[in-house]
């Protein structure tokens, strides 16, 4: 299948914010099953994120590219750089719960689970508790999602919903 990529810089810097407008911007188009939003994180003098869409055809293509205009963005064709961080995805809603990570995989277009610390891929039967927050980023052009592990002899996503602020105890 053939796929339309574009993106956009923010002047936001944080993923939470970033996030929040790629699922806004997802919404409001009505985005299809096959699509992909994601966050980059850009460097330099002012650190900050850039959001990136790959669409299954050029009018949906096109009618992101118009809307993100109209709000103010500069878009550019194709992605900025090939390790975004995704956010919309095919089946991203359904990966809500506790799951096996041989459903994570059935259920989404996650390529691999990759746990901190260990070599390899975790069995398809290690439970997994997504807390409803799955973000896994491309590497090599596999969507891989970075797991801990966590109580119970379960997994969690490496990337929690709601971190604590660095510093937030002093």
């Amino acid at each position: 299948m053939t796929s339309y990529a574009l993106w956009a810089g923010t002047s936001v810097s944080a993923l939470r914010e970033a996030d929040h407008l790629v699922l806004g911007l997802a919404a409001e188009l009505a985005f299809p099953e096959a699509a992909f939003g994601c966050t980059h994180f850009l460097r330099g003098d002012r650190p900050r994120m850039a959001l990136s869409f790959t669409l299954p055809s050029e009018p949906l293509l096109r009618t992101a590219e118009e809307r993100l205009r109209a709000q103010g963005y500069e878009v550019t064709p194709g992605v900025p750089d090939a390790a975004g961080r995704a956010v919309v995805y095919p089946g991203a809603d359904a990966l809500t719960g506790t799951l096996t990570v041989g459903e994570l995989l059935a259920r989404s277009a996650i390529d691999r689970v990759t746990v901190l610390g260990t070599p390899g891929q975790p069995p398809p039967a290690q439970r997994l508790v997504t807390h409803g927050h799955v973000r896994p980023q491309w590497q090599g052009g596999e969507l891989v999602l970075a797991a801990m592990p966590a109580v119970g002899g379960t997994l969690v996503p490496f990337e929690v919903p709601d971190p604590t602020p660095c510093c937030a105890d002093h």
